[in-house]
């Protein structure tokens, strides 16, 4: 195999994007697991959809709406999820469904290009940009530089809320913090695998590895390899076999969690 893909800038450009998502991605995406709120993804990245919508309408750049309607979103299903009242799953039907309502309303009121759209909704990592790989760059080494600061005190509240309240841990700023870590992560994520995939990045490297690991730290460092393994392999495999570059990065990380899950078994037999 020629290294033809590397005489296109456009796909090394989809390559360092794929390569920073697959790092930023299970970075949070390990404390979100832990937490047990893996549909998190899917309701944050609803609200994005409603971001690349205004982005779109206004003409203004859809990765940073999206950004900054996904954190507005982390934070309202977080301060839900808080309260006594709310469950976590409540909380995040009312994101999933007020994200895509207000996406759809704001794409009404314009004349917004269904391929333009498409390229958020399902992808279109071969169409990033300069601006989109310094947005993308900014955010995963933002999102990787806090969580392995600050890990120690984010593995303590996912590990178990009560004992960090009582370990004097402001519990409630650490989880808004993890839902805003995950909201910049899905934003970043949207143009490499798209909105209707992007919970994807969070969850499947995470849950492939777990299966294999004994250590939160040998997770975390799996997970996060196994994400960067995924992303450039998809889009390797998508471009010499002129597949959808999307599709192809979630499947690889879907055989990597059965591939585990085989392993795994196969030792709990033996």
């Amino acid at each position: 195999m020629s290294l033809e893909i590397l005489e296109f800038d456009f796909m090394i450009r989809a390559l360092i994007a794929g390569a920073l998502v697959g790092m930023a991605a299970p970075a949070v995406g390990i404390y979100i697991v832990q937490r047990r709120l893996s549909l998190m993804g899917d309701g944050i990245g609803h609200v994005a959809f409603a971001g690349v919508a205004a982005g779109l309408l206004l003409g203004i750049s859809p990765i940073l709406l999206a950004l900054a309607f996904a954190m507005a979103g982390a934070i309202t299903i977080e301060v839900l999820r808080s309260r006594q009242r709310t469950e976590s799953d409540i909380a995040l039907a009312l994101v999933f469904y007020g994200g895509i309502a207000g996406g759809v309303l704001l794409l009404g009121l314009g004349d917004v290009s269904t391929i333009n759209l498409n390229s958020y909704l399902f992808g279109s990592v071969l169409t990033v940009s300069v601006a989109d790989l310094w947005v993308v760059s900014a955010v995963a080494a933002f999102v990787v530089l806090v969580c392995f600061v600050l890990r120690k005190h984010l593995f303590a509240i996912a590990y178990d809320e009560e004992v960090a309240r009582v370990s004097g841990l402001p519990v409630r700023g650490l989880n808004i913090l993890v839902a805003v870590l995950a909201a910049l992560a899905i934003g970043a994520t949207a143009k490499v695998v798209g909105i209707l995939l992007v919970a994807s990045m969070l969850i499947l490297p995470v849950a492939a590895v777990q299966q294999l690991t004994h250590s939160f730290r040998a997770t975390t460092y799996a997970s996060i390899g196994l994400g960067i393994v995924a992303s450039i392999g998809g889009l390797v495999v998508a471009f010499y076999a002129d597949l959808f570059p999307s599709a192809t990065i979630v499947l690889l990380s879907i055989l990597a969690f059965v591939a585990t899950s085989l392993i795994s078994r196969t030792k709990l037999i033996g």
